[in-house]
């Protein structure tokens, strides 16, 4: 009788397990493993037999079927031992098995030869394990199939998955890749962040003899890398010339969460909300790692600015601390980077500038002034206070500067004016912070239209466009109406309005003093009208700073810091007296001034001062002006230095006073005083 035997060795962790399996005239060979009895081999010195019961008393594992025998032992048990296989450390264990029947004996030689090798962790990511091809010369490999976690593929579909499998000097070495399916990784905190990974691996050879009969040898061996460091990666991905921080934080282990960040000390909670200056994006990766991508404008208030006067750049910092936990035990840990970008395109910004119904707009975009640059309105910058001051509105953030100038606010100039509409000019200006001086200019010019309008001018010219249709008696036109001085007619009317253009010094107006503002006020008379008939009065005013007349004083032009404040006031014409209207007044104002006025309220009493023209300076000013038709005439004394205050005459001249005359003034008015 022939006997083909096939061994296969399986060993699990610390466990080695053969079967034999046996074909040819076994199926007329009913023996059990009470029939059988095992004998160790030692150091060449066979031991006494024992009963299959016995040996498993002791910890090893024999199962015998009519095809199959196996055998299966822990590692150190006290009849194996130690020793080298092509420099790979094994543990072998050698037994005889052998079961009488009848006249029969059968009798089996087993050498089991484990593989200790522990496996080492490469470079390139790669778990490398070896073990003997053979240890018997006359078996071959036919075929080497491996996996991890109990499955296996043969060696072509494992190779397809990254794993190599060489042979060399009759060792089979296996390489299995880092991120392989079944591995099991985990992350550990140890001051830095550092991972481990766990290899289940599974090996079966099969080897055949000479005469073709098949050894199958299974191996289960657990193998664990070493501590490795594992850095989480910080990409600087910013353009600068989109002034956006992009920074990527990536590489971050399947089982680590980012759970918060600090942004220059200002603290930050996962799940992060997006704003229109900062947002944050996470990206997962097939290999199991993810990823999360930062973005912060230059401008985000948490950004760090500081301007270099010489250099002229504008350097932007943004220091990031990220903050990780470990699943499940949430252990933090701590990524910190710093980034750092250079502006170096300081050309002033140029605004976008188009019109609306109420004003004209203009806006800044998708960038920052920086710190070498202010806006400027006039000669003051623009600040909020500076807006709510003049009722502009305002909006700044970090993607658009928006000021929306509304009508008759500070800043206007007014060309064209005609009854149909007129052109309104906004200027805004960009300067240098360090020398003052203009960089660049915006100017837009709307167009606009307005039931009634009054203008009050640096140059001191008044103008008014003004609904007469109440100051008028019926079958009355506008183009009959006039001012104080009946002289001064309408440059322009049609049905119901009128367009009147003057100085503020001509046609009779009178002229206020106050201890703040000067008050030009004159009205709009129907020449045509019956000295009993009721009809509306259209009083116009323009009120200007004392504080930005100063070269009325000097020069003896009117001329103005700043554009005055108008008004319009309808109110129905009393039938005695100017100081007592029978209606509320409807007042129509325009132009605030750049500095406060004081209140003054028109067709009502007001703290008025009237100076009483000294008789000398009355009878100077009748013999160089004889003839000439003389409005207002009124006298301010200087801090001595001569010269009145709107001595106005029609021909727009005034001659200073002389020297004899103002001491004789002065010494009038101290003495009135006293």
């Amino acid at each position: 009788m022939t006997w083909f035997i096939i061994i296969i060795i399986i060993i699990n962790n610390n466990n080695c397990l053969i079967c034999l399996i046996t074909s040819g005239g076994v199926s007329a060979h009913r023996s059990t493993t009470s029939d059988w009895q095992v004998m160790f081999q030692k150091a060449g010195e066979r031991l006494m037999p024992i009963t299959i019961k016995e040996a498993r008393r002791r910890g090893y594992v024999f199962d015998v079927t009519n095809r199959r025998l196996v055998f299966r032992t822990a590692y150190g048990q006290p009849d194996a031992f130690n020793t080298t296989v092509n420099d790979v450390p094994v543990e072998v264990i050698q037994a005889s098995m052998f079961s009488r029947q009848s006249w029969v004996v059968l009798m089996v030689d087993l050498v089991l030869t484990c593989s200790r090798h522990e496996g080492s962790y490469g470079d390139g990511g790669y778990m490398i394990w070896e073990t003997p091809e053979t240890v018997n010369p006359g078996l071959n490999t036919q075929q080497i199939s491996v996996g991890l976690s109990g499955e296996l593929m043969e060696q072509p579909v494992a190779e397809d998955r990254g794993y190599i499998i060489r042979k060399h000097n009759n060792t089979v070495q296996i390489s299995i890749p880092y991120n392989a399916e079944g591995r099991h990784r985990t992350s550990v905190v140890m001051g830095d962040l550092f991972e481990f990974f766990i290899f289940h691996l599974y090996l079966e050879q099969i080897l055949v003899d000479e005469v073709e009969a098949e050894t199958r040898l299974r191996l289960h061996r657990t193998l664990t890398t070493d501590l490795l460091r594992h850095p989480v990666v910080t990409d600087n991905r910013t353009v600068v010339e989109d002034r956006i921080f992009t920074v990527y934080l990536g590489d971050i282990p399947e089982d680590v969460n980012l759970v918060g960040l600090e942004l220059n000390g200002q603290w930050f909670t996962a799940p992060f909300t997006n704003t229109s200056t900062c947002k944050m994006e996470e990206e997962v990766h097939p290999d199991t790692t993810h990823g999360f991508t930062l973005k912060v404008s230059f401008d985000d208030p948490c950004v760090i600015q500081q301007f270099s006067t010489e250099d002229a750049v504008v350097q932007y910092q943004l220091d990031v601390n990220y903050t990780l936990t470990i699943v499940p035990d949430d252990e933090p840990f701590y990524h910190v980077a710093s980034f750092v970008a250079v502006w170096t395109d300081l050309t002033p910004p140029t605004f976008d500038a188009f019109c609306s119904e109420t004003g004209i707009v203009f806006r800044l975009d998708r960038r920052s002034l920086d710190h070498k640059w202010e806006v400027v309105i006039g000669s003051d910058p623009l600040t909020s206070d500076l807006a709510n001051q003049y009722s502009y509105i305002m909006s700044n953030d970090s993607n658009d500067l928006l000021l929306e100038a509304p009508l008759f606010t500070q800043g206007y100039e007014y060309k064209n004016m005609t009854l149909e509409g007129f052109n309104g000019t906004f200027e805004i200006h960009v300067r240098d912070r360090e020398t003052s001086n203009i960089q660049s200019s915006t100017v837009k010019t709307c167009p606009f239209t307005a039931q009634e309008l009054i203008v009050c001018s640096t140059d001191g010219m008044m103008t008014v466009v003004a609904d007469l249709s109440s100051a008028i008696p019926s079958g009355g036109v506008p183009a009959r109406t006039n001012l104080l001085d009946k002289n001064c007619g309408p440059r322009e009317a049609d049905d119901t309005r009128a367009l009147f253009s003057f100085t503020v010094s001509s046609c009779g107006s009178v002229v206020k003093l106050d201890n703040e503002n000067v008050t030009y006020e004159n009205e709009i008379f129907y020449s045509e009208a019956a000295p009993d008939e009721s009809t509306d009065r259209v009083i116009v005013q323009c009120t200007y700073p004392l504080s930005g007349l100063h070269r009325l004083f000097s020069t003896l032009i009117f001329e103005s810091d700043s554009a005055g404040f108008g008004s319009i006031t309808h109110t129905l014409q009393p039938e005695a007296g100017l100081n007592s209207p029978t209606i509320t007044p409807t007042v129509l104002t325009t132009n605030r001034p750049i500095r406060t006025a004081g209140p003054y309220k028109p067709a009502h009493p007001s703290s008025v001062r009237y100076v009483k023209v000294h008789p000398g300076l009355r009878s100077f000013i009748q013999r160089h002006h004889m003839g000439k038709n003389l409005s207002v005439i009124t006298y301010f004394k200087n801090t001595w230095t001569s010269v009145c205050l709107n001595c106005v005459v029609l021909s727009q001249e005034c001659v200073p006073l002389p020297t004899y005359l103002i001491q004789m003034i002065s010494l009038s008015s101290s003495s009135a005083e006293a």
